[in-house]
């Protein structure tokens, strides 16, 4: 899929629920939202959607410190185009509702460029908003292939896709020997999108698919699940949505009798993934996740400035938002204004760009050339997520 580059009328923005014209606050002549109609002059607004409360909200605080941390570094070098960036937050509660009023929010408060997106079932319908509103989008977590199989030229992920974070999963089940295995997804967009490519990848790899089970997020009782894992006892399961569902799981999975591999999916890396399973169910827990700070070497200064500027240290999507501000800004220096064709422009010809991930050239379908995903498992002593495979050997 080739994305050509489209000329856009210059768009007024319309508020979603009152569906009339936004002036920006404190200057008559300037249009809210559109990078073709902002001011020229004052900050450059950049828009973050992120989880602030539900299930997921722990990775919000890790999204917006990271890319803060960024806008702080950018503007002390002189900022863009000689401008400030300013960064608008807005809680999508990894909820649709929630996202699409954030997103028109952002809109009207005068952004030209997304950095946001974790859930990619909340992002997938911002998509046209932004895109309507002539905002490019450098989407640092959401990786679901729906997102980029829209076609739409302003959409841009940084992280890999979920194609990629199956082909992760497979390499390593192949390289433990587990021939039989099994799949368990949330029917979310992220979840369900995933489990298909693993699916999919695992049997054209020859593994078979011993198990493949869906369950409702949000409950308390998995024992139907677990019940079919302890009766199928496949080599490795491969749990694709989120850590407040998969640390039930792989509790109650345990207490049926289950003895396999228990791999998680990068939307349950995180500590609170121990908490909730508790002590002694968690030594057959591995992930598939792009490495983060504390795995890089030479990430020790940016640990301590995140920190200084936090109060926390960093955790998952910490690096990739504050890279997907990085990768903004130069998009936007390289284009010379914040019009949109420019930017996307821009970001097309991005070469090698350095990031936490490696160098950053983007595909013609806006994607990584390659997903950047390795196994970590978990450190007993504190819950955390730690590096166990890079999956090169």
């Amino acid at each position: 899929m080739q994305f050509g580059s489209r000329r856009r009328k210059r768009l007024l923005h319309v508020a979603a629920a009152a569906g009339v014209l936004a002036l920006t606050a404190g200057c008559s002549s300037g249009l809210a939202g559109g990078g073709s109609e902002a001011a020229d002059d004052g900050p450059i607004k950049i828009g973050m959607l992120a989880p602030f409360s539900g299930s997921e909200s722990a990775f919000g605080e890790y999204m917006q410190n990271g890319a803060q941390l960024a806008v702080n570094e950018i503007n002390a070098d002189g900022g863009v185009l000689g401008r400030d960036l300013e960064l608008l937050v807005e809680d999508d509660a990894c909820d649709a509702t929630t996202a699409v009023s954030g997103a028109n929010k952002l809109v009207t408060d005068g952004i030209v460029a997304s950095v946001g997106g974790y859930c990619s079932g909340a992002t997938l319908p911002t998509l046209p908003i932004f895109d309507e509103a002539g905002i490019p989008m450098v989407i640092p977590a959401a990786n679901s292939n729906e997102l980029v199989d829209q076609g739409l030229p302003g959409v841009f992920l940084i992280n890999g896709t979920g194609d990629q974070q199956a082909e992760a999963a497979v390499t390593y089940a192949k390289q433990i020997g587990a021939t039989n295995v099994a799949v368990v997804d949330d029917a979310t967009s992220y979840s369900a999108d995933l489990a298909g490519a693993f699916t999919e990848q695992a049997t054209a790899a020859g593994l078979d698919v011993v198990v493949s089970e869906t369950v409702t997020p949000g409950e308390n009782d998995y024992s139907a699940v677990a019940t079919t894992l302890a009766t199928e006892q496949p080599a490795l399961v491969y749990w694709t949505g989120y850590y407040q569902e998969g640390g039930l799981i792989a509790r109650q999975s345990q207490d049926a009798g289950f003895d396999g591999v228990f791999l998680v999916a990068d939307g349950s890396v995180d500590a609170k993934f121990a908490e909730i399973a508790g002590e002694g169910y968690t030594d057959n827990v591995v992930g598939t996740f792009t490495q983060t700070p504390d795995m890089i070497e030479g990430a020790d200064q940016w640990i301590a400035d995140y920190e200084e500027l936090a109060g926390n240290p960093p955790g998952p999507y910490s690096t990739q938002a504050y890279d997907a501000v990085r990768v903004m800004a130069q998009a936007i220096e390289d284009a010379g204004d914040t019009e949109f064709d420019n930017v996307v422009a821009g970001l097309e010809g991005l070469k090698d760009f350095d990031t936490f991930a490696g160098p950053l050239t983007f595909t013609d379908t806006h994607t990584l050339s390659g997903g950047g995903f390795v196994i970590v498992a978990i450190d007993p002593a504190t819950g955390a997520f730690v590096l166990e495979d890079d999956l090169q050997g």
